[in-house]
């Protein structure tokens, strides 16, 4: 009996000839996996590059930095003591403006509180600790005629530097205001400004007796 001869492979069933080549189906599964990655991995780097861009090269603010940083002023215990200031005797008219000025004085300075004093609430006021002092109807400032003024936003001053502290005394009021600003605060001259809108409400100016560095 004859016996039935096996048909020779086909080019379609022979394997790949290549020693230790992928066979066809690795390959196209590689050349769709490389297909796919691209435009992903192109996807990534855009929204990268745009988070980048969108935040001016800086990281997102807060981002690594220690949360206790920052803490404002404010958030500081206030000794609740009252602040040691004088009561000079006033005559009626300066009592009446420095009640007004008083009255309307901010509840905070920046981020300083403000606290009580112990003589003259009607003419004193303070905030913070070291306390920034304003004391409303004192003796008029006394400096030399070459002396510089400064017009701070609307209010004119003289400024007298002490071993501690700076003194701000208004030369352009009616009725004398000083401001007393401890040195432990940078700028003094920027913490009267903090003064400025409630002495031109309530304190009239004196242009006629100003000097002349305080005239426009």
């Amino acid at each position: 009996m004859t016996d039935r001869l096996t048909p020779p492979p086909t080019s379609a069933s022979v394997p790949d000839a290549t020693p230790g080549g992928p066979d066809r189906t690795t390959r196209q599964a590689a050349i769709w996996a490389t297909v796919v990655a691209l435009p992903l991995t192109l996807i990534v780097a855009l929204t990268a590059f745009s988070r980048l861009a969108g935040s001016g090269g800086q990281p997102e603010p807060g981002a690594g930095a220690d949360p206790s940083a920052g803490v404002s002023a404010s958030a500081a215990p206030v000794p609740t003591t009252p602040v040691q200031m004088a009561a000079p005797a006033l005559d009626e008219r300066a009592e009446i403006v420095c009640r007004a000025l008083v009255s309307q004085l901010p509840g905070t300075l920046r981020d300083l509180r403000r606290r009580p004093v112990t003589d003259g609430a009607e003419q004193n006021g303070a905030y913070g600790e070291p306390p920034i002092t304003v004391g409303c109807g004192v003796p008029p400032a006394q400096f030399e005629p070459t002396d510089l003024v400064y017009p701070l936003d609307g209010v004119c001053w003289h400024a007298a530097e002490t071993s501690d502290a700076t003194i701000w005394t208004t030369v352009d009021r009616e009725i004398p205001v000083r401001v007393t600003v401890p040195g432990a605060y940078e700028e003094p001259g920027q913490w009267v400004i903090g003064f400025s809108d409630t002495l031109i409400e309530t304190v009239p100016s004196a242009p006629d007796d100003a000097p002349r560095g305080c005239r426009p």
